[in-house]
């Protein structure tokens, strides 16, 4: 039988393809190779985000024209399609083909089904109900890489969480590119109309969202959270990238500080104890001292409750990477400084949650003890000698650090 090995690279919209891509090579007869140098075919689902990534990539492609040259190398995702040309001219042995490419290209059929029945190797599953951005803001290369947005029928995304839910998956992700977005091609049902319909589906689960842009978090997304608390999960990934009004106009954000500060207040209106987490890029090209502690104070004003700190990484093609670089070592500062602070902030979102109580989503045993995290992305230890798993009712006891201590009730 012909061999196949996969190697994923970058987001979680990455790692649900991949799992689709593993289960469309099991239904066409294929067979999981044991490692890149044993396979028949390589295939190589591709990130671009950061030159780290390119680099990362790029290595892999070596190592397995060195030691596996016989293989049929497929490049598929962001890297792939953002530089064609040149990866072409780099890596001529190499296929590259588009990810609605690869049904037709590898199956032989019209497209991978790009539903998944599990989530290999993870407790939580994952659910890709949109593709495609078109924002482009100045410093991000995907919408040059997935410039087309397309979203999963509703009836397709609703029969998927019901797989998994029967599979035992307590908690499922909504993910994709830019979620928000979602809009379903056959009923023109937005993402706060799919809420409503995931909402009544039977079963003890909840829905949480992946990262979801400010400007597309509807007033009817919020109504729906705050109708169904057990359903969907009091957390938002709302990315920030700056807290300075003028370096988000640099960026092409499509909001400004008084936007985010004003949303960030309605959902905690709405939403009680709800944890907001943001994305913030160091180091933009015109960011300066001024406007770096401006963000970091605008942070602390609206008290996030963590942050996924970017060190700015000029991507080819982009606006902004034609501009004057900052030093690398004003960038590490920057950088280093949010770490900081991102520290801090998560200490005091889980300080600020001793003596609630919380349904947590057991992930894993460390040391003997069950490990998980609460509906608002709080990382947990629960003492107890009792056998957990799935969603497990507690009260938060204590807070070291980052982390929250709970006891089962």
């Amino acid at each position: 039988m012909t061999t196949f090995f996969i190697k994923t690279f970058g987001c979680r919209v990455n790692q649900v393809e991949s799992q689709a891509l593993w289960e469309q090579f099991l239904r066409s007869g294929f067979t999981p190779a044991d490692s890149f140098e044993t396979a028949d075919i390589c295939l190589l689902n591709t990130c671009t985000v950061t030159h780290q990534a390119d680099k990362d990539v790029e290595k892999q492609i070596r190592q397995i024209l060195r030691r596996n040259p016989q293989a049929r190398l497929v490049l598929t995702g962001c890297y792939a399609a953002a530089h064609e040309k040149a990866v072409r001219e780099k890596f001529p042995q190499a296929e590259i083909v588009g990810k609605y490419d690869l049904g037709k290209v590898l199956f032989n059929v019209p497209d991978v089904c790009w539903t998944v029945s599990g989530h290999e190797g993870h407790s939580r599953a994952f659910i890709k109900i949109q593709d495609g951005c078109d924002c482009f803001c100045s410093y991000c290369i995907v919408p040059y890489a997935r410039p087309v947005k397309r979203s999963k029928p509703l009836k397709d995304v609703l029969s998927e969480i019901q797989t998994l839910v029967q599979k035992g998956f307590a908690e499922i992700v909504l993910t994709g590119i830019n979620i928000g977005n979602y809009v379903c091609p056959e009923t023109g049902t937005d993402l706060a109309g799919l809420c409503g319909q995931i909402a009544v589906l039977p079963g003890r689960f909840r829905v949480r969202f992946s990262s979801i842009e400010l400007q597309t978090v509807t007033d009817g997304i919020i109504r729906q959270m705050a109708l169904r608390p057990d359903r969907f999960c009091n957390y938002f990934h709302l990315p920030l990238q700056a807290g300075c009004d003028k370096i988000l106009k640099d960026m092409n954000r499509h909001y400004d500080t008084a936007a985010y500060r004003a949303r960030v207040a309605e959902l905690r209106r709405q939403v009680p104890q709800i944890g907001i987490f943001a994305d913030v890029i160091a180091g933009y090209p015109t960011e300066t001292e001024a406007d770096f502690k401006a963000t970091v104070s605008f942070i602390r004003e609206v008290k996030l409750a963590g942050l996924h700190v970017f060190s700015y990484s000029p991507r080819p093609g982009t606006p902004a990477a034609a501009l004057k670089q900052l030093p690398p070592e004003a960038i590490k500062r920057r950088s280093d400084a949010l770490r900081a602070l991102d520290k801090e902030l998560r200490a005091a979102f889980a300080a600020s949650l001793v003596g609630t109580e919380q349904e947590v989503f057991v992930e894993e045993y460390k040391q003997g003890q069950p490990h998980g995290i609460t509906s608002n992305f709080q990382q947990t230890i629960l003492e107890t000698d009792q056998p957990c798993r799935g969603l497990v009712r507690v009260r938060i006891t204590g807070a070291e650090g980052a982390v929250c201590l709970a006891e089962t009730l």
